[in-house]
């Protein structure tokens, strides 16, 4: 009864947002603390907006393409009106999930402002002049994350934009440049690409997507370039300035060779960095470093009765994850359950198109670790739905034990990968083998019957190939055995 509140959450994204609900459903007294508007990055600068652009630009992708089946008429979209109804979509969202009576409503007190620890029960918000300071009994600090930006000479001179300013756009750029071939960098430049703007990307590594698929990363790099995107690989970016004519030069280097192009416009896409200096959480002897709050598998920092979810971890950036250790966290410091961070089954998905998910370990990672495991694929042209969509550009691969048929991870390149992941998602958490997922009954025709496609290889090659070979000298069968993996 000493403190204002029995739960302090720190943050209004998708990890405060559900600290602050799971708290106040517990019964808890909870206060949150946001500096801008509740939804975070997700909303307002991050998923909502970028997929409601990539929606657009497909929509312009598809108008072209339906000239194959007849259409004669088609009128280019009009950008400044493409993206206010990004905007609108964003408000939208906001009204049906994040404002803040809802959560008022539920018993959750909000506060805006500027947070900063005062103690280790302690934390300040300034709001203009006014500061207010409010003590709580556990603190969840969901504080999120910002845009990073590399260190190349001139780029603080020049004006450029951000996954933050991006979607204010009204006039549309002739030529973006954009630095980074990660998530971000990829999905912009296709839909920036698609609704007429001539994209070129900068990615000092010699591949786009690294850490993911390498073969899936290949096959999604080949489609954009089919699109028209330019791809500067192994490009280290030496000068940004500001031309005297307007626009920007950007000066690479590759392979001993120096490059200058001219852009209208620049996105920096380089990364994230956590939130969470600002905060002073020294003030409450937490621990943290440049990559972030420091959290164990429970969510707990240095500091008993502080933890620590999202973004502002380093952990993931991801806005599922977000959530996932916002539950950890509030269960282990208001229920006292060990609930540990699931590291092993996250799944995750790039909303290109064709889409680009994944789960568990990769490949590169299974060799690494010297795990015996097959590599079972399944194209995209065996999918009849696949085929009647005009959608063959895409390969499921699924890494599993070849003898149990257990599931260690997955990459899938294709229309609609993001929703196909989480069956496999589901059948990984919860040790549910290749072997069930062949004998599940998937409707036809489905996208989904890529996935038991795929688990079909497993279930008739290798599991039960003494089976069919006894069962034809058993009964006398004269015909020959197939090779049902081609």
């Amino acid at each position: 009864m000493k403190y204002d509140y029995d739960l302090l959450v720190i943050g209004g994204g998708a990890a405060g947002l559900t600290s602050a609900g799971i708290g106040a459903n517990f019964g808890a007294k909870t206060l949150m603390l946001e500096a801008n508007k509740l939804g975070g990055d997700c909303t307002w600068t991050g998923c909502i907006p970028s997929k409601t652009l990539l929606y657009a630009s497909r929509l312009a992708k598809e108008v072209e393409e339906a000239k194959t089946f007849g259409l004669e008429t088609a009128k280019s979209m009009k950008f400044a009106t493409v993206m206010e109804h990004v905007r609108s979509k964003r408000q939208e969202v906001y009204h049906e999930a994040d404002r803040p009576e809802i959560y008022r409503d539920m018993g959750v007190d909000i506060e805006f402002g500027t947070a900063r620890f005062i103690d280790a029960h302690t934390v300040a918000v300034r709001r203009g002049e006014e500061t207010k300071k409010f003590s709580s009994r556990y603190i969840i600090i969901a504080s999120g994350s910002r845009a990073a930006f590399p260190s190349i000479p001139g780029l603080d001179d020049v004006p450029f934009l951000t996954n933050e300013t991006i979607f204010e756009l009204t006039k549309q750029p002739n030529q973006l440049a954009i630095i980074g071939a990660g998530p971000v960098g990829i999905e912009l430049a296709q839909a920036f690409q698609r609704l007429g703007t001539q994209v070129q990307v900068f990615e000092m590594r010699p591949r786009i997507l690294p850490g993911r698929d390498e073969e899936l990363a290949g096959m999604l790099l080949d489609r954009l370039r089919h699109e028209g995107i330019t791809f500067n690989l192994s490009a280290s970016v030496k000068r940004i300035s500001e031309i005297c004519s307007g626009g920007i030069q950007i000066a690479t280097e590759c392979k001993g060779n120096i490059k200058r192009c001219r852009f209208d416009a620049l996105l920096v896409a380089t990364g994230r960095t956590p939130n969470c200096r600002k905060l002073e959480p020294e003030h409450a002897g937490i621990d943290y470093t440049k990559g972030g709050i420091t959290v164990d598998e429970h969510c707990r920092t240095n500091i008993r009765h502080i933890y620590a979810a999202g973004d502002v971890t380093g952990r993931y950036c991801y806005s599922h994850m977000s959530e996932h250790m916002a539950k950890v966290a509030v269960t282990n410091a208001l229920l006292k359950m060990p609930m540990k961070i699931d590291t092993q089954h996250v799944p995750g998905s790039i909303f290109t198109d064709p889409e680009f998910a994944y789960l568990g370990a990769t490949e590169r990672q299974l060799q690494e670790g010297g795990s015996s495991y097959e590599v079972y694929r399944y194209p995209y042209n065996k999918i009849d739905r696949a085929l009647t969509d005009g959608a063959t550009d895409g390969l499921i691969k699924v890494f599993a034990k070849s003898t149990s048929g257990k599931i260690l991870g997955a990459a899938i390149y294709g229309r609609h990968a993001g929703e196909l992941i989480s069956e496999l998602a589901l059948a990984m958490r919860n040790s549910v083998s290749l072997r069930k997922v062949a004998d599940t009954i998937h409707p036809y025709p489905t996208y989904s019957l890529g996935i038991r496609g795929t688990a079909d290889q497993w279930y008739m090659t290798k599991q039960f190939e003494w089976v069919r070979r006894i069962a034809k000298k058993l009964f006398g069968y004269r015909g020959i055995i197939p090779d049902l993996i081609e």
